[in-house]
């Protein structure tokens, strides 16, 4: 090789190495829960890899990913605080534990018995955060960009007695906490505050009989062990929270960035809805498998259950005005145009 053709080679290799060199960004995600976590699989599993894959097809920028999962970072009483103030830029925010900062999100608590698929509400979620103005700006209140929603399998009764008819709760303490006590109004069990960590040693101590959860919690926690008796009772799916990003970090995004977040973002609200779905499927053969008796209430104790309820919505429509109004009518019409017909219309006389 000559001398002018090495000089040759060596400039064409590094004008072509300046050509597709990719600039790096740097995120920091993270959450309050592990990685296996229902809320926070399909971010480990899901939104990061199809970022990657996004931007590596374009080839101008490339994610360097600082993870802090499993509440190495902050805990679940934190989350929306973390993503807010920029502890980490994209994070799990469970709104479900902020009804005084973001209660719009909290609709589906105080409209129980309104759809058991999971999937609809993400789809249903993902939309109205995105386009319904109230929904949207409550999270640009919070200097937040909310990605996927997060959601929850069905809540039915986990107890050490079966359910049969409604007279079956009378005088029973079940854990059912935060708002979800409203659903126990009328029914004559008592509500006991707790958490998924809590309700085996509650329920093993004699403080609860039972909980009000949904299979795919149940399963690792193996509440089943002390609560054999699953009564199926449809309570519903609920919206937990969302996969969100630090507005002002979003805002200073490259475009290509920002748009791989936002395709990603699709990507991974499937792969929540399907891990789910698996988890849940996985939860009830294992857990039956283990022991659990199965019992389904029947159309006519759920209805008394669903219709004795009292007006359960009406203090949240007064906390949130008219923007509760509109997600609460928005959230019904989405239902109905997906063909569900809810167990009670919640948003009547609105």
């Amino acid at each position: 090789m000559t001398i002018r053709t090495l000089f040759t080679t060596t400039a064409l290799t590094l004008l072509a190495g300046t050509a597709f060199a990719q600039e790096s960004v740097t995120v920091n995600i993270g959450s309050s829960h592990p990685e296996a976590n229902i809320w926070v699989y399909a971010m480990k599993n899901a939104f990061q890899p199809e970022v990657d894959r996004i931007l590596a097809e374009k080839g101008e920028y490339k994610v360097d990913w600082n993870e802090a999962y499993g509440g190495t970072l902050y805990k679940f009483t934190d989350t929306r605080a973390a993503v807010s103030d920029g502890i980490v830029d994209v994070g799990m925010v469970g709104t479900v534990w902020e009804g005084a900062a973001m209660p719009l999100q909290n609709v589906t608590y105080f409209t129980p018995f309104a759809t058991e698929d999971h999937k609809l509400l993400i789809k249903i979620f993902d939309d109205l955060s995105a386009n319904l103005p109230a929904l949207h700006d409550s999270w640009t209140a919070q200097n937040m960009v909310p990605l996927s929603s997060l959601i929850t399998d069905s809540y039915d009764i986990y107890a050490n007695f079966p359910v049969n008819t409604m007279e079956d709760l009378q005088n029973r303490k079940l854990n059912a906490p935060g708002t979800s006590a409203n659903w126990l109004q009328g029914t004559g069990a008592t509500p006991v505050d707790g958490a998924l960590t809590t309700y085996y040693t509650n329920i093993q101590t004699g403080v609860t009989e039972g909980t009000l959860s949904f299979a795919s919690g149940i399963l690792p926690t193996r509440v089943y062990e002390v609560a054999p008796e699953l009564t199926r009772v449809g309570i519903g799916s609920m919206y937990f929270g969302a996969i969100a990003a630090n507005k002002d970090f979003f805002d200073g995004l490259p475009a290509p960035v920002q748009e791989a977040f936002t395709a990603a973002a699709s990507v991974t609200s499937t792969a929540h809805g399907d891990y789910v779905s698996m988890l849940a499927e996985k939860a009830m053969t294992e857990m039956q498998a283990a022991g659990l008796t199965v019992h389904e209430l029947s159309a006519e104790e759920k209805a008394k259950w669903t219709e004795g309820l009292p007006d359960i919505v009406a203090p949240w429509l007064e906390q949130t005005g008219e923007d509760g109004k509109t997600v609460l009518s928005a959230y019904f019409d989405a239902l109905r145009e997906n063909g569900v017909t809810p167990g009670r219309d919640w948003d009547a006389g609105r």
